[in-house]
């Protein structure tokens, strides 16, 4: 059983938790458009591919998996997810077993819009939102909501043009500058969406922020959920949390989980204010603060490779010790890249 990690940028954490997963049963190859990272050091096997964006990307992807014989696939980006979902099918054949979900799934997560509109069908709370800024301004005027607001890529990813506004002048000047920043990101070219269509204003929640773990099986099933309180944040990445059981959160995931049908690891983030629970963003992969989950006794890796060879997991690999505080650290890591 070999495991592929592509676009694995910086999580060398991820390499070391599959490689102990696989206890010497099988090598952990990383892809990347950069060989400088950390988790090229980290991985047995390192192999430079082009951008995701480059056509030749998806037949690139499945002859490396036949090569490299890999059991299970995971992709760390989400801009690749959506290229690698049509993939599934023909991975299979030669015996890869690709942890992303269906293109539906990874287009929900990834239109903020459309992520704000299936929490609200399942009765989740969630910040006011408009589609446009007349919209936004409209219900600023008309008292329906209040500043400080944001304004965000309708389909983004990380912190990338996420800008607050805190009066009407400023909102009309934040609309614009985000408009145009995001011309100079590869959001724009990636997806190619109408700008003027781009954007969304949101109602900005202050409270207690959390992110959840939510795990499904290959299949889809759900399994388990990890909930972690955050203690601070870094270039939008969790730096520091603690974990905690939570049965209102764990109960609202489950829901979340069952009517999404995601693949492995959804990346959920949630606002407390007051008694309301709100869900602000869905990424159906692994996310920055999976980390704290590791730390407290939790295995996905380990569940995935069970999975990915038809076992089933240790049932500890998906529990969670409550009250394990951690925080991230940079540590430097030898280099194990040979050039290709």
């Amino acid at each position: 059983m070999n495991v592929l990690l592509s676009c694995v940028g910086r999580r060398g954490y991820l390499v070391r938790y599959f490689q102990e997963a696989l206890a010497g049963t099988g090598k952990v190859v990383a892809t990347n458009s950069s060989a400088d990272t950390a988790g090229m050091a980290a991985a047995d096997e390192a192999i430079v591919m082009p951008p995701v964006a480059d056509p030749s990307y998806p037949m690139l992807y499945a002859t490396l998996c036949q090569k490299q014989q890999i059991g299970l696939a995971c992709s760390l980006f989400d801009l690749e997810l959506p290229v690698l979902a049509p993939l599934r099918d023909r991975l299979a054949e030669c015996g890869t077993r690709l942890a992303v979900s269906s293109p539906s799934v990874i287009d929900l997560c990834f239109d903020k819009w459309r992520t704000h509109q299936f929490a609200l069908e399942l009765g989740i709370c969630q910040p006011r939102s408009y589609l446009t800024l007349a919209g936004a301004l409209a219900a600023v005027s008309g008292g329906d909501t209040g500043f400080p607001l944001v304004v965000k890529p309708r389909w983004g990813t990380g912190s990338i043009g996420v800008e607050v506004a805190h009066d009407a002048d400023g909102l009309v000047a934040t609309w614009q500058h985000v408009k145009r920043a995001l011309s100079h990101t590869y959001l724009d070219s990636m997806h190619g969406r109408d700008r003027d269509d781009g954007l969304l204003v949101q109602e900005m929640i202050s409270g207690t922020e959390y992110g959840v773990d939510v795990v499904n099986d290959l299949e889809g099933g759900y399994t388990a959920c990890f909930v972690k309180q955050k203690l601070a944040m870094r270039s939008g990445e969790t730096d520091a949390a603690v974990t905690e059981k939570n049965p209102r959160i764990e109960a609202i995931m489950r829901q979340v989980a069952q009517r999404l049908g995601h693949v492995g690891v959804l990346d959920v983030d949630v606002m407390r204010r007051g008694e309301e629970l709100h869900l602000l963003e869905m990424n159906p992969r692994f996310g920055g603060g999976y980390p704290f989950s590791h730390l407290a006794g939790a295995n996905i890796p380990a569940a995935l490779v069970a999975w990915a060879k038809g076992e089933d997991p240790d049932p500890a690999w998906l529990a969670l010790t409550p009250g394990v505080e951690g925080y991230k650290e940079t540590i430097p890591t030898l280099s194990r890249r040979t050039e290709l």
